[in-house]
């Protein structure tokens, strides 16, 4: 990205993020990953900045109203889902409830490993997508 700029508008800067992303590779993405707190967790695998841990708190704001019995279920789920796959379960948790991340949980763990971490990327770019977005309107 650094050898990328002077980006001339934010949908350049988007566009190219983006096509970055997709060129890297899956041991680069599990990477990304580990910087994100599981779904009703606040501390990731490896260290997020301040900022980075602020807006992950406010895209899991619903689990914060969710009964302990939903937080239950999605600490199991998380803990299948590291077991199945190897990662932690990423989703764009913005404007999401906490019941459909817990459904897009359960459904995913039929998937096959491939299938499974070309989705969890997916959700990675759209993550990166809107904090590269707020960190450009903020």
């Amino acid at each position: 990205m650094t050898e990328a700029r002077p980006f001339k508008t934010l949908t350049d800067l988007l566009e190219t993020a983006e096509r970055l992303w997709w060129s890297l590779k899956s041991e680069d993405w599990l990477e990304a990953f580990r910087s994100h707190p599981r779904i009703g967790e606040k501390k990731a695998e490896i260290q997020q900045s301040a900022a980075a841990q602020e807006w992950s708190q406010q895209e899991q704001s619903e689990v914060g109203d969710a009964t302990e019995e939903t937080l239950q279920a999605l600490a199991d789920g998380n803990r299948e889902y590291h077991e199945r796959f190897g990662f932690i379960f990423i989703v764009c948790a913005s404007g999401k409830s906490v019941e459909e991340m817990l459904s897009f949980l359960r459904t995913r763990l039929g998937n096959e490993k491939n299938e499974e971490l070309k989705i969890a990327a997916a959700e990675q770019a759209a993550i990166t997508k809107l904090r590269l977005e707020k960190l450009l309107t903020q």
